[in-house]
């Protein structure tokens, strides 16, 4: 049997990893600066992590939704504190897309409308309306086409207010990435994310905080959001919560009131999830990983700013995008088969930098110090 071929794949057999570090069924060593899209939040196999998992799994890895289970409401209140989103209410699911399947629809239910507004160049996930409400045509199949996704432009105020001028009454949820991952890295302005939150109490409208790669700490707040000043009705996440381990969720405020069979999944919020989610936040927590990623970030943007080549650079935190100049282009693959450096990309020509929140700084100057050989690599070949 062979497997559904439906990735690019680098051809490198990833087999081992520690920290920021990731090793090939070679022994080659490479630096990652992209986390898995963002999923490695705390490093990769961090030792509280591996041991919350193995002593869970020595205590109970399953049963289902139907009984009460302590470590889903330690998570709960693992999350209120760290998100400081008082009196929210915890779903827990599987996965970013879930999650924000799973936002969309109780949008719906609480408002009994079908219309959503999304954005240009947004990313939700690959299931039903969230692919729907994703900016990409090429991964949306006829079954998923609707017309109740209504796509605007990103950061346009006056578009958002005009279509609610109009649609208003119809209109069940907004849903915004706070900065835009796939997309190569946007950020939503705060003007822009405190005008969804006036149209949506206008309106009586679900503003969905799509936080799952934006989320997490990542972005030197909790939620990306945060900076606007503002709360969204629901956050989604995921990636950067089980720090590898697939779990995700969505923070839903008091007004939204749940009804038995409203939500449902089998696995979601199983005890070995909850563990790895638990054991993500107390190590946020203990090494202060939030603030880190602030203080990095900014050490790591002002730095490509000044990067000889680089000509545009975007993001907060540790989630960046940049683009080069002309004639290098190819700099993340030589970064890669060269210098031994995971990065992400974007279409047509960004590079993502998504890594653990818990990188040194002895690693982001490393990897600092491979985008200028890199650099100089490709001058010497245009030369």
């Amino acid at each position: 049997m062979s497997l559904f071929n439906v990735y690019p794949l680098n051809p490198i057999a990833i087999t081992k990893a520690a920290g920021s570090r990731v090793w090939d069924d070679k022994g080659q060593e490479y630096l990652d600066m992209y986390g898995g899209h963002a999923v490695i939040s705390i490093g990769h196999t961090q030792p509280h992590w591996v041991k919350r998992i193995e002593d869970q799994l020595h205590a109970i890895a399953f049963y289902s939704n139907s009984v009460v289970m302590p470590i889903q409401e330690e998570l709960a209140a693992a999350l209120n504190e760290i998100s400081d989103k008082k009196d929210f209410q915890l779903f827990l699911c599987n996965s970013g897309a879930e999650a924000n399947e799973n936002a969309l629809k109780l949008a719906s239910f609480y408002t009994g409308r079908k219309k959503i507004v999304a954005f240009k160049k947004s990313f939700h996930g690959r299931t039903s309306l969230a692919v729907a409400a994703t900016d990409n045509p090429s991964i949306v199949a006829p079954v998923n086409e609707t017309d109740n996704i209504i796509f605007l432009p990103f950061n346009d105020i006056a578009a958002l207010q005009a279509c609610f001028s109009e649609q208003g009454s119809t209109i069940a949820a907004v849903i915004i990435e706070g900065i835009q991952g796939v997309a190569g890295i946007y950020e939503a302005s705060d003007a822009f994310l405190q005008a969804i939150r006036k149209c949506c109490n206008d309106n009586g409208s679900v503003y969905i905080a799509d936080s799952v790669q934006c989320g997490y700490g990542r972005s030197g707040k909790f939620f990306s959001h945060d900076h606007a000043g503002v709360h969204a009705d629901i956050y989604s996440m995921a990636k950067g919560m089980g720090n590898g381990f697939p779990i995700g969720g969505i923070l839903i405020a008091p007004h939204i009131q749940p009804k038995f069979g409203m939500l449902g999944t089998t696995f979601g919020g199983n005890p070995l999830a909850c563990a790895a989610a638990l054991a993500v936040i107390e190590v946020m927590q203990k090494d202060h990983l939030i603030k880190a990623a602030e203080e990095k970030g900014n050490y790591l943007i002002d730095a490509l700013k000044n990067t000889d080549g680089v000509k545009a650079v975007r993001g907060r935190g540790l989630m960046i995008g940049f683009e080069m100049e002309a004639g290098l282009e190819d700099v993340r693959k030589v970064l890669l088969n060269d210098l031994k450096i995971f990065t992400g990309e974007a279409k047509p020509n960004a590079i993502r930098l998504l890594p653990s929140l818990a990188i040194s700084m002895e690693d982001i100057n490393l990897f600092l110090t491979g985008l200028n050989k890199a650099i100089q690599l490709l001058k010497q070949k245009k030369d």
